[in-house]
């Protein structure tokens, strides 16, 4: 990123949103529980973002639309699922937004961020696996573009209970 692009999380007429990147993996939880906790105690809303990466196959254009449909389907049955927690968290319908993108996460990740200049926050739950924190926190948060990443990232411990994370958050 050469040039910084105001935010207009506090200007008039906008509202705050912490990103929550949401897929299969169980660190979603925790980042999911933060953000609730943080929009339920400081107000703002939440923006979940699913990524639907290229499959392996793009050369025959036939399996690359059924790929999508699929993504698609597992994308909805993801937000239901995390729509079901959020809401059990405290937080209400309105205060949540979904959102599918294709591409490869990281690029799609601030893709996104600067597309919504409300975006205030990342927030990643990093994996409790011995390998490391997980990709995306390796790529984002500890990467070439840590210190030039355009909103604060939030990470957050996978092996905090969720009582641990209110109390935190």
């Amino acid at each position: 990123m050469t040039e910084r692009q105001r935010r207009s999380v506090f200007a008039a007429g906008h509202q705050r949103k912490f990103l929550v990147v949401v897929d299969e993996t169980p660190e979603v939880e925790s980042a999911l529980a933060f953000a609730a906790n943080r929009v339920r105690r400081s107000g703002g809303s939440i923006a979940l973002l699913y990524v639907i990466e290229p499959p392996d196959f793009q050369d025959w254009l036939g399996v690359r639309e059924v790929y999508l449909e699929e993504q698609q389907a597992k994308a909805k049955a993801v937000f239901r699922l995390f729509r079901r927690k959020l809401k059990a968290y405290g937080c209400d319908e309105p205060q949540v937004e979904d959102i599918v993108r294709e591409g490869k996460k990281p690029e799609q990740i601030l893709k996104h961020i600067m597309e919504d200049e409300d975006i205030a926050v990342l927030v990643l739950g990093a994996s409790t696996d011995p390998k490391g924190p997980g990709p995306l926190v390796s790529t984002l948060a500890a990467g070439k573009q840590a210190g030039t990443f355009p909103v604060p990232i939030t990470i957050v411990p996978g092996n905090l209970t969720p009582e641990e994370i209110a109390g935190i958050a």
